[in-house]
């Protein structure tokens, strides 16, 4: 027996039969017989086998390896793969920072020199004292993988609390750091994601809340359940942590932790799903007996926790305001409420501090004795400054239509910092004194390229029911609408998340290639408040397809571009977006780039953090949401025989929010049902996540092969070649 065919036996027990030699095709993906029945819907579910761990299936490992091999083999003909990873190599080295985190008189901030494979914390005595570094993660692992998650630093800055992430994973281990010394302490503590600590003032411990340990195996794929708040004391071990609050007859609810500034007050916050609204439990910390109590005790409204005032509490509510209002509540007047009406939110004793405005607030911070208010006008960032009575105080100057963010602080401060930038702004850190109201810019990104070579305009699309849907669209300047310009369009639309202006490198190098790049703010995110993103949620959600394909059609009728020059990009929800948009229009587009997207819209929600999802998307438990579901669902909508645009799925195999297996689905099936010579291709990284983490080097490599996936897709002419 030759070794070739011994090779292809042993290939064929495993599932996986290899293509001719002389084929261009993928590696044809075993079948299997799984049939499901939802209310009474026979459904198939051929690749069921696809969803177990990488890590515990050898057949999932082998089909990750073949299709790789298939991958890169297609891509590394192309030959602009270089140069274009050179030019974002060139453009990618530039020094990057983070806001400064003011803490007892010191400043943090992280730092990247350029190609770091990941960002350095570095501290400051002073704003003019010398940097020092605290933290490196760059030295934490040969190949980059290990990253530095969130920090929380004591209130008299003595301690850093700090997480460490693995490979991308959602799970972080948290680390503590006395500051002064650069000495890691004993204490260690695993199990938490999504979750950060609340220290008390005194320095000695926080709250914070964790999972249960999983049963080995089970922590890259099992739902994520019975979440408990505990309190960890400096020194001892995580095991003897004391629990604070749980619901073991809730399973499903999950908790954040904040210590007010004065650290009178733990407040914790009740969250259900992804959805805002949440309930709200308060614990006196002078009083040593203490439980916590409620403030709100349902999950009818938001009530996001802003600060305090002596015993007043301020929230950002969507209650009576779906673009959302600040109140604040005194714990004296709801000590007084009689108990029959602490059940209704509408009841207890709110004082409105800014009313709803036309613009939909999406930030509070109560910072020096203001409210820096944060808005979105037309999916752009505009900031005011109020006090805490309510009384606009000033308005922010931002530069031009843009992204902003930062504005942290405590009650006592007197200085905060913001960041800001926009499609052809590259990033700027700004000091911003609470006194006066000036603003004076400290750092500002040098980047290689000129920004006045480009140019961008925002236009509104017409969707399939009238609705009015933002599109921004940037690009060099004297683009002619020729109906021949090489165009991305991205989208996202889901989970009340806005999408704002802002400085991307890979964007950058697309428009130097003579791209065009639109951007559209469909429904389902928040541009414009909580209607925006009801309005398609659920049995509705197809309307954010809707409005991305009209988006589409907007610009081939408008001459920018045509459908076999026109890609389509999204991740995670907008990778859901991307594999909805090429099932039911595949004529529309020339190109697809589906990212770490939810592909199997049935079975979502029994896999780690997908039962949150529930909230924006339903569930196939339900009979009329399963039916919605069924009906977008982009793994169950491909059909046999159709000639579906090229495309090239990215995933993680690591990836333990949205599990591999939805990419490794979709792309089989795609494989399997495509009906003409386009590419279907799936691009599987390797140690590496949903995205957080991800060293530059590997960052690069990916953005290289989908632009030169969409060179040789659509044509683009001005590229960069050897």
């Amino acid at each position: 027996m030759s070794e070739d065919v011994r090779v292809v036996l042993v290939l064929a027990l495993l599932g996986i039969v290899m293509p001719s030699a002389l084929s261009a095709g993928p590696p044809v993906t075993r079948r299997c017989d799984q049939v499901d029945v939802y209310h009474g819907v026979t459904v198939a579910d051929p690749y069921r086998w696809l969803e177990a761990d990488v890590r515990e299936s050898p057949e999932v490992a082998e089909w990750v390896k073949l299709q790789n091999e298939h991958t890169f083999a297609w891509l590394e003909k192309i030959p602009q793969r270089e140069a274009i990873k050179r030019r974002l190599t060139q453009l990618w080295n530039f020094e990057k920072y983070t806001s400064p985190i003011k803490v007892a008189g010191r400043y943090f901030y992280e730092k990247n020199d350029g190609l770091q494979n990941q960002f350095v914390l570095y501290m400051q005595e002073s704003w003019e004292a010398e940097p020092q570094v605290l933290l490196d993660p760059n030295t934490w692992s040969e190949d980059g993988t290990v990253s530095l998650g969130d920090l929380s630093i004591s209130p008299d800055g003595r301690y850093l609390a700090y997480s460490v992430q693995e490979a991308g994973s959602d799970w972080s281990v948290w680390r503590v750091m006395e500051i002064d010394t650069r000495r890691v302490l004993e204490d260690e503590l695993r199990w938490i994601k999504f979750n950060s600590p609340a220290w008390t003032n005194d320095g000695r411990g926080f709250f914070y809340a964790r999972f249960p340990e999983p049963a080995p195996g089970a922590e890259f794929q099992d739902l994520n359940l019975n979440q408990k708040v505990y309190y960890h004391r400096l020194g001892q071990p995580q095991a003897e942590d004391a629990l604070v609050f749980a619901r073991p007859d809730e399973p499903e609810w999950g908790y954040g932790c904040s210590v007010t500034d004065d650290g009178r007050y733990l407040v914790i916050t009740v969250y259900l799903g992804t959805d805002d609204r949440c309930q709200v439990y308060y614990r006196d910390l002078l009083e040593p007996y203490a439980m916590p109590a409620p403030i709100v005790d349902n999950f009818d409204n938001e009530f996001s926790f802003i600060g305090n005032i002596d015993t007043v509490f301020y929230f950002l509510t969507d209650l009576d305001a779906p673009r959302k209002r600040i109140v604040t509540l005194d714990l004296r007047e709801l000590a007084r409420l009689p108990e029959e009406q602490r059940g209704d939110n509408a009841a207890l004793p709110w004082r409105e501090i800014i009313p709803q405005q036309e613009d939909a607030i999406t930030g509070v911070g109560l910072v020096g004795n203001q409210l820096i208010v944060q808005t979105l006008h037309d999916a752009h960032d505009r900031v005011a400054i109020y006090s805490p009575q309510g009384k606009l105080v000033r308005t922010v100057e931002l530069p031009t239509l843009g992204s902003v963010g930062g504005f942290g602080g405590r009650l006592t401060d007197t200085e905060t910092f913001y960041h800001f930038s926009s499609f052809a702004v590259p990033p700027r850190i700004y000091r911003y004194d609470l006194l006066t109201g000036e603003s004076r810019l400290i750092r500002q990104a040098q980047v290689d390229f000129d920004p006045e070579q480009f140019e961008v305009r925002q236009v509104f699309v017409s969707s399939r029911d009238g609705t009015r849907v933002p599109l921004f669209i940037a690009h060099k300047r004297g683009l002619m609408l020729n109906g021949q310009n090489p165009t991305l369009l991205y989208g996202y639309g889901g989970f009340a998340i806005p999408l704002t202006p802002s400085f991307s490198i890979s964007r950058l190098a697309w428009m130097e290639m003579g791209g065009v790049f639109a951007m559209a703010n469909i429904r389902g995110g928040g541009e414009y408040g909580e209607e925006w993103h009801k309005a398609a949620i659920k049995q509705n959600k197809q309307r954010s397809f809707d409005d991305f394909m009209a988006a589409a059609e907007w610009l081939v009728a408008n001459g920018y571009t045509q459908p076999k020059k026109l890609a389509i990009q999204g991740g995670s929800n907008g990778g859901l977006l991307v594999g909805a948009c090429l099932t039911q229009r595949p004529d529309l587009f020339g190109a697809c780039l589906p990212s770490v997207g939810v592909m199997d819209m049935l079975r979502f929600h029994q896999f780690t953090a997908g039962r949150y999802w529930v909230d924006d998307y339903g569930s196939a438990e339900d009979p009329e949401e399963f039916r919605a579901l069924y009906a977008y669902s982009p793994y169950h909508n491909i059909r046999p025989g159709v000639c579906y645009p090229p495309t090239l799925v990215t995933t993680a195999d690591t990836d333990d929010r949205v599990i591999p297996g939805h990419s490794f689905k979709f792309a089989a099936a795609l494989q399997a049902a495509q009906g003409c010579e386009h590419p279907i291709l799936i691009r599987i990284e390797t140690r590496a996540g949903h995205g957080g983490g991800t060293p530059t080097s590997k960052l690069i490599e990916e953005i290289t092969d989908e632009w030169a996936f969409l060179v040789y897709t659509l044509g683009v002419t001005g590229a960069p070649s050897d």
